[in-house]
């Protein structure tokens, strides 16, 4: 995956990883997303935990996303039988104990990981198996998200829940609709002024 750095306030570096992800991991990353680091030696990026090839989910990230240090996505392999009387992982530890492995159908298995595009994920979040995260919604720090977040939502809290919606439904269907992320580099440029304004009507002529 290549990266790009460079300095803010003299204090931090911004680490932008651009879309050509590697493909030796089912990760599918956006154009533009970005952590922060705080030396050039010491990156602190986010963390994929559980995810093992045979399960075969991806993680898929959209463009222009912002991921606080500390964030952490929990896959499908964290997942144990919870059927039986134990949910002890006995046939990891082999010596006969493998006899008891559990088939595919009795873990449970949630899906793909899908976050949005414009997704700003707050400081030390979780995010579980399966859920997705829609276009310009904000994950409140240190949140666990456990089910789906509707676009452009603010959702907080252990388990994560709505808070408020960042604005008018007519206002997220045209945003939804117009999905900056997806101009070219050139255009988004020239409209940036616009792209981070409030002001839906101004958008709307870019179009």
């Amino acid at each position: 995956m290549r990266s790009s750095q460079f300095a803010v306030r003299n204090s931090q570096l911004i680490t932008a990883f651009h879309s050509d992800c590697g493909a030796a991991l089912p990760i599918v990353i956006g154009q533009k997303l970005f952590s922060l680091i705080k030396t050039p030696k010491r990156k602190v990026c986010f963390q994929v935990l559980y995810h093992y090839p045979f399960v075969g989910d991806k993680l898929i990230i959209g463009k222009f996303c912002a991921l606080a240090k500390g964030v952490k996505f929990i896959m499908n392999g964290a997942n144990h039988k919870m059927s039986g009387f134990s949910t002890y992982p006995f046939d990891i530890f082999g010596n006969g104990w493998e006899r008891v492995a559990p088939q595919p159908d009795e873990l449970p298995f949630k899906g793909n990981t899908v976050i949005g595009n414009d997704v700003w994920i707050g400081y030390e979040a979780v995010i579980m198996p399966g859920v997705k995260i829609g276009d310009g919604a904000i994950v409140a720090a240190k949140s666990v998200v456990t089910k789906d977040v509707p676009p452009y939502s603010v959702v907080g809290g252990n388990p994560a829940n709505v808070l408020r919606k960042r604005f008018s439904e007519e206002t997220i269907e045209l945003l939804l609709e117009i999905s900056w992320w997806n101009w070219d580099i050139k255009k988004i440029t020239k409209n940036l002024e616009k792209i981070v304004s409030a002001d839906i009507e101004a958008l709307k002529v870019c179009v």
